[in-house]
Order: C-alpha cells, then structure tokens, then sequence
C-alpha cells in the first residue's frame, strides 16, 4: 500500500520518478553511472552489492528487484541469500569478500568504519576505484531502500522479472529511456 496518496495502489519505482521528475531525473542518472558506468566491478557484480545491501537492511522491494538484476546479469539467485546469511561460508570469489564486508560494516555501522576496513579491500588487489564503486553503490542503495520502503513501494506479480531483464539491459535512466520511446 502506497504511503504517498498519489500513487497508484501497486507503485513501483517508475511510478515515483514519474510523479516526481525534477529529484528523480537526477537521481537516475547518478544510478545509471554508478550500475553501468566505468568500474572496477562488472554490472553483475554491482547488482549483487545492490542486492546484498538491500538484504541486510530487509528492503523487500530492492532485495527482491536487484536479486532478478544481478540473475540477468548472471549471478545465481542463491547466492544473494547466502551472503545475507554469512559472507565467509559463501561460495563466492574470495577477492569479493572484503568488498562485502565493507559493504555490511557501511550498511550497519557506518560511523565504524576505520582504515583497516578500507586496508582489506587493498589488501585483497583492489585499487581507490573499486573502494570507491563499493561506497557509492552501498550508500545509494541505502538511500533507495529508504526511499522505496518510506514511500510504499510494492512488487506487482511479474514485476521482479520484468525489472530484473529491463534494468539489466536498457539501464536506470527511465527519463531517457521515455524519451527514446516517445
């Protein structure tokens, strides 16, 4: 159910940046950049940090969208919920770790994080573009499962799918995205 009276009874995002253009056109390009743009990080590899954060902080509407984006990007669905449950059992490259834990200690104690946090990420080959990538996708996911969670947002049937091949393949820019299709 929907917190913002103006949107309709089952909202997903493209509801929100449409009934509210001039912070969301903005806030698409910043995610487009931050999802596609130059990285360190592959798209699938972004998508699971964008996934794992939403898990940690139970936002069901990102966890379960970004889940299906990381999947059509080629991350196993599974491993989401393994992280989520315990990075050091997770049958994941064992470079991204530290990327994780940096991700979690900023999701759950952000005011925590020290040099020694930052020194695993180097430690495991990772260069300032990568601890960099890792910080801006974590914080801007936790900003979205704020946003998605304080305005109401829900998963219509279908809609993690559907979101999860569009978003993977034409992008977060929704505004170019309308543009392009009149």
């Amino acid at each position: 159910m929907p917190q913002l009276r103006s949107l309709p009874a089952e909202p997903v995002m493209r509801d929100l940046y449409r009934a509210y253009p001039a912070t969301s056109k903005p806030l698409g390009e910043l995610t487009e950049a931050a999802m596609r743009g130059p990285s360190p990080f592959t798209q699938g590899q972004r998508e699971l940090i964008a996934a794992y954060v939403s898990g940690l902080n139970a936002c069901t509407y990102c966890h379960t969208t970004h889940v299906a984006v990381a999947a059509a990007c080629g991350v196993e669905p599974d491993l989401v919920k393994a992280l989520v449950t315990d990075i050091e059992s997770a049958p994941i490259e064992a470079r991204m770790k530290p990327i994780l834990r940096y991700a979690r200690k900023l999701t759950q104690s952000p005011a925590r994080m020290t040099a020694a946090d930052a020194a695993a990420v180097y430690d495991a080959g990772w260069n300032d573009d990568a601890l960099y990538s890792t910080v801006l996708v974590t914080a801007l996911f936790n900003f979205y499962n704020r946003l998605a969670d304080g305005v109401g947002l829900s998963l219509p049937e279908g809609y993690p799918a559907e979101a999860g091949k569009r978003l993977a393949t034409q992008g977060y820019d929704v505004f170019a995205q309308m543009a392009k299709t009149g």
